[in-house]
């Protein structure tokens, strides 16, 4: 099984050799220009009305679902109290959100494939001491920048409308925080992407593809990595029109050990994580695409340059990196 890394480059010879004409293109930040790629909605909560549960109806109220709702201090005191006794006190409230309309998720993926990446959009849920409640989500602009949807498309804005109306009616009274990060220049791709070809896919692709994501989750698994959710358009896909793909599926991914030690300094970084796997396969292309919103993007959006926060990102982009060539490598 042959297994292909996309830079720019290889992108391109995998194009020529496949007979696609298209494929998104994710353009690198320039430094030193103010951002918006994160935006984090506040309000006060000194009553207590704002809870999981209000939020949650708010955004089923404007036509998302809840892919997963997690509380991470129960995650972190779990995992790291026994070496770290504070773990999972930084913050009263620290839950990560993940949030699916499959109405304009399909809609954008008919034109591009690499929406999948933000399907479905990530969020951190947070408060202090319960007084402040805070949302951060991705800005129309990162949406844009990360996969590749212009920034003016119809579909792309009217998402980006409803998930604004949901932050609101979520947090009544609330309002945008007036962020000032400096845009960094990443040291690799805002898109890690891979493409191959599944063993035995012309005897049944869909147990061809079955197998093999048994086999990457569980590699994944192996090394600390956790999948919160799933989700597979393939069928919404053909309800709407759109027969060209074998299969089209997404799956998040999330490591304790990068969120936990970054949430503390950083943690509006939840509207990166857990990332958004795309998986999927067009009839007329003989590779398998995959490909995930690198950590690189955490530093372009949230400015972090402290080490802390820094190495276990690195870490872990190298270790899924690696984790995933082990299972498309021959």
């Amino acid at each position: 099984m042959k297994k292909i890394i996309l830079s720019t480059l290889a992108l391109a010879l995998v194009l020529v050799f496949s007979g696609c004409n298209k494929e998104v293109t994710v353009p690198q930040a320039k430094k030193a220009q103010v951002t918006k790629d994160i935006r984090i909605f506040s309000a006060d909560n000194s009553n207590g009305k704002i809870t999981k549960e209000s939020i949650e109806k708010a955004f089923k109220a404007n036509g998302f679902e809840i892919s997963a709702n997690n509380d991470m201090s129960k995650s972190f005191k779990k995992s790291f109290g026994e070496k770290d006794p504070t773990a999972g006190t930084d913050f009263k409230i620290y839950r990560l959100m993940m949030v699916y309309n499959e109405k304009y998720s399909i809609e954008l993926i008919k034109d591009y494939p690499e929406f999948g990446l933000i399907a479905p959009i990530s969020s951190s849920v947070y408060s202090k001491d319960g007084s402040i409640m805070n949302i951060s989500t991705l800005s129309l602009e990162a949406m844009s920048k990360i996969t590749g949807v212009p920034v003016d498309n119809i579909n792309l804005i009217a998402l980006y409308s409803k998930l604004t109306k949901a932050l609101q009616e979520a947090l009544p009274n609330g309002n945008f925080k007036e962020l000032k990060y400096n845009v960094l220049r990443p040291d690799g791709e805002l898109v890690t992407r891979f493409a191959f070809v599944l063993p035995n896919e012309d005897d049944d692709i869909e147990e061809a593809m079955e197998n093999y994501e048994e086999q990457m989750e569980g590699e994944a698994v192996s090394v600390g990595f956790v999948f919160p959710a799933f989700t597979d358009m393939t069928d919404a896909l053909i309800e709407n029109g759109v027969t060209d793909y074998e299969f089209y599926k997404t799956v998040s991914v999330c490591n304790l050990k990068v969120i936990y030690p970054v949430h503390k300094l950083h943690p509006e970084a939840g509207a990166y994580a857990p990332c958004t796997i795309y998986k999927y396969k067009k009839k007329d292309e003989k590779f398998t695409r995959m490909g995930y919103p690198s950590v690189y993007n955490w530093v372009v959006g949230t400015e972090i340059e402290d080490e802390v926060s820094i190495e276990p990102l690195i870490d872990a982009q190298d270790l899924l990196e690696s984790t995933i060539d082990s299972t498309i490598e021959q």
